[in-house]
């Protein structure tokens, strides 16, 4: 009797298996390449988008740049300007300020009292004058106490003198303004 044998032998089922694993390979080799492909693709699409927002990105950066140096030399020209305003309110203030003391010391002077000379320094006054004698210096010096301008009314020195053979008094006062 004769045998057939229809099923492959070990040797032809190893070929197939090997050429089964074989296309599997290189099928499995060309999804590989073409999901890298595909990888790579991408990766370089968002290089290059990088690349083109840090463009931008320096852009902004030099435009806002130059707007803070814009806004900081409109900001120096604002202090200056706004010196320039305090300067000119402090001069008014002390336009106001020398007015209201003279005023005040007119009012204040006895008609026995000479002022020769008032010196300011911020808020301290220097008057020197001469006076017939020492009671009109006592009296020049309280209407200065009482009056709302000055305060710290203090006689530095009172000393006599003569001219043209009548004698005099010569004093010097020192105050403060009272600045409002």
């Amino acid at each position: 009797m004769i045998k057939i044998n229809l099923l492959l032998t070990r040797k032809e089922k190893k070929k197939v298996g090997v050429k089964k694993e074989f296309v599997i390979l290189i099928v499995s080799v060309g999804l590989l390449a073409i999901l890298l492909a595909g990888l790579h693709w991408k990766i370089g699409k968002e290089k290059e988008d990088m690349v083109t927002q840090i463009s931008e990105t320096k852009k902004e950066i030099a435009r806002y740049k130059s707007l803070a140096a814009e806004v900081t030399k409109a900001k120096e020209a604002q202090k200056t300007l706004q010196d320039k305003l305090n300067i000119i309110n402090s001069l008014r203030k002390g336009k106001e300020t020398s007015v209201r003391v003279l005023d005040g010391i007119s009012v204040d002077k006895p008609e026995k009292l000479q002022l020769e000379l008032m010196k300011k320094e911020g808020l301290k006054l220097g008057i020197e004058g001469i006076a017939l004698d020492d009671e009109t210096i006592v009296q020049f010096m309280t209407n200065l106490k009482k009056s709302k301008l000055f305060k710290n009314v203090d006689l530095v020195v009172s000393e006599q003198i003569e001219q043209n053979k009548i004698k005099f008094k010569k004093f010097i006062l020192s105050c403060e303004i009272i600045s409002e």
